[in-house]
């Protein structure tokens, strides 16, 4: 095995620790909080839309016209509409720019 096959593995173990290792921590540090502090909770209320936000954003800034078209339209339907609806017109959209306008 090379030195590169080599550094890659132990990059994946670190990361993989370093993955665990906060998990665990978190656990941890939840579990002998009698009561969870207000920022704290404010804190993980956050955490849902920033793991959705690192989920969409490179998608709309590297997926193209039509990906960030669909989405436009997607997120001005979720305003309104349920998220059914909202996935609906945001695959139509995409399927027709993909075979109409492109």
């Amino acid at each position: 095995m090379d030195a590169q096959h080599l550094n890659l593995i132990y990059l994946i173990v670190a990361a993989a620790l370093a993955t665990f290792a906060t998990r665990f921590g978190g656990y941890v540090l939840i579990t002998q909080l009698k009561r969870i502090p207000p920022r704290l909770e404010a804190a993980l209320n956050a955490v849902p839309a920033a793991v959705l936000t690192t989920l969409v954003a490179p998608a709309f800034v590297y997926g193209g016209f039509d990906v960030a078209a669909a989405m436009l339209v997607a997120f001005a339907i979720g305003l309104r509409f349920a998220t059914l609806r909202m996935l609906l017109v945001g695959w139509v959209a995409v399927m027709v720019i993909r075979h109409v306008i492109l």
